[in-house]
């Protein structure tokens, strides 16, 4: 447990990649163990829509409420309600796919703290039965499908312009109590390069 880490010197956690690769499940659970605010960019969008969180969009990628207008202003509010917690002197996790290397260099430029991407991969098999699953939670709060998906992995921008000192790559595969071992390891590690 790193807390009196995130008080010393507030930061950003950012849990970025494509749909399933476990971003929410493990920021959710790092949020518990290090008692940290965490903000969900499904949440967060469905909440400037004025919709029900657990309410199901089936709308395709740059519609509804999916258009490129609401993934801006999605994004934007992610940030302020960051720099709101940070200037509260509090450390704050972000979890959204933020598959646009333009969308992670703001987060750094905007709010010029430390800041931790944390990249979750997995391969495509997993990805699709936790898909599946979700398919079947009647309170699920992300739409992601494999239609989705598929249209995402063509977009999605590979984060080469992350330093090494911001950048952990984690494999999601496994349980959140190793997955969050492993991270906790490699912050450390980060740390210590600094």
């Amino acid at each position: 447990m790193l807390q009196d880490d995130h008080k010393k010197s507030p930061g950003i956690f950012v849990f970025f990649g494509m749909i399933a690769t476990g971003k929410s499940t493990l920021s959710q659970a790092w949020a518990w163990q290090e008692q940290l605010r965490c903000y969900n960019s499904d949440w967060v969008r469905k909440e400037l829509a004025g919709v029900d969180p657990t309410s199901t969009h089936d709308d395709s990628i740059d519609r509804g409420i999916y258009t490129k207008e609401l993934s801006i202003k999605t994004y934007a509010t992610l940030l302020e309600r960051a720099a709101a917690r940070l200037r509260q002197g509090d450390s704050v996790i972000l979890d959204a796919s933020y598959q646009y290397a333009k969308d992670r260099q703001d987060i750094a430029s905007r709010l010029g703290c430390r800041v931790y991407f944390i990249f979750c991969q997995c391969p495509e098999k997993e990805m699709k039965r936790r898909m599946d699953l979700r398919s079947l939670d009647p309170v699920a709060v992300s739409d992601g499908r494999w239609e989705v998906y598929v249209q995402q992995k063509k977009r999605f921008e590979p984060p080469t312009e992350l330093p090494d000192s911001e950048l952990i790559v984690l494999n999601t595969e496994g349980s959140a109590e190793d997955i969050l071992a492993v991270l906790e390891e490699k912050i450390t590690a980060k740390k210590e390069q600094n």
